[in-house]
């Protein structure tokens, strides 16, 4: 009896119309045939070999392009959907600055009508790492309301007999509690200021308004104030007011001789950088009562 053999690869292909068996459909709805793949899109393996399971299967069918490699590791694992989320920890994020909030800043438009002096170009640093305290020298019994024009004396006073393009200290704190900005240039920017012989770049000085020397009182509000300043001032670089700076002094006349570096506060008297006794013994005191608010206004423990 001959034996009729079917081509290699006919088990790949439909049969003719005519070989197929034709049965009656049973009573009920017709069946449902399911999807067959085109016999192109159908992979062809080996005679002998079994058909792979399907993720290899897919690996086969990942074609290289841009992004080859990351298909092939898709199609070769499979995808996964169950829903499996990685137990692996997130990566830790960088911590925060401590940002203290802005506080109110008169602008100097108000203490300072009409600037028409004419100015040389602002100087400006990379950053405030360190503030100076000072006091202003000048009597204490004001009413707050003129403090703008006391702010307008003692403008007068730099810019005039000590020839000062502009007056020295970046901000002033009256007895009020009240902040006014000081020398131009922009109150959120570091500004490089003229306060500290020495120890001027990458600094902030703050004046506070009235004479502190021993035995005087210091207004809270004025003191609050200043921390609050301080906090904010050194939180845009993130720097802890209870700390220490390493700063380079540009002028002999100050206590380190020019290229010399010192180790300050951070937030310092003026008397740190120069001799003086600026900003009064009383001021002085009350500053490291005036670091520790300003670290709590950072957020800092």
């Amino acid at each position: 009896m001959r034996v009729f053999r079917m081509p290699r690869g006919a088990r790949t292909r439909r049969l003719p119309r005519a070989w197929r068996r034709r049965t009656r459909t049973p009573r009920g709805p017709a069946p449902v045939r399911k999807h067959r793949r085109r016999a192109r899109d159908r992979v062809r393996l080996p005679r002998g070999r079994v058909d792979p399971p399907r993720p290899v299967r897919l690996a086969l069918a990942c074609l290289p392009g841009l992004a080859a490699v990351l298909a092939l590791v898709v199609c070769a694992i499979g995808v996964d959907r169950t829903g499996h989320r990685s137990t692996r920890p997130e990566e830790a994020r960088p911590a925060q600055p401590h940002q203290a909030p802005r506080p109110p800043i008169v602008p100097r438009a108000r203490w300072l009508e009409e600037d028409a002096r004419s100015r040389p170009p602002i100087r400006y640093d990379d950053k405030v790492a360190a503030v100076f305290i000072h006091h202003t020298d000048s009597p204490n019994g004001y009413d707050c309301a003129d403090s703008p024009r006391i702010i307008r004396y003692l403008y007068a006073g730099q810019t005039g007999a000590k020839h000062w393009d502009d007056i020295g200290y970046n901000f002033l704190v009256d007895r009020c509690g009240t902040i006014y900005e000081g020398r131009a240039g922009g109150v959120d920017r570091p500004v490089t200021g003229a306060h500290t012989q020495g120890f001027n770049h990458r600094t902030a000085g703050i004046a506070a308004l009235g004479t502190f020397t021993a035995g005087v009182a210091v207004p809270q509000a004025m003191t609050d104030a200043i921390a609050a300043l301080a906090a904010w001032k050194l939180g845009l670089s993130d720097t802890d007011p209870r700390g220490s700076v390493r700063l380079t002094s540009s002028n002999s006349l100050s206590r380190y001789a020019a290229g010399t570096t010192a180790l300050l506060p951070t937030l310092a008297g003026h008397s740190d950088g120069y001799m003086t006794s600026c900003p009064g013994a009383a001021l002085a005191e009350r500053l490291p009562a005036i670091r520790e608010l300003a670290a709590r206004l950072q957020g800092r423990r």
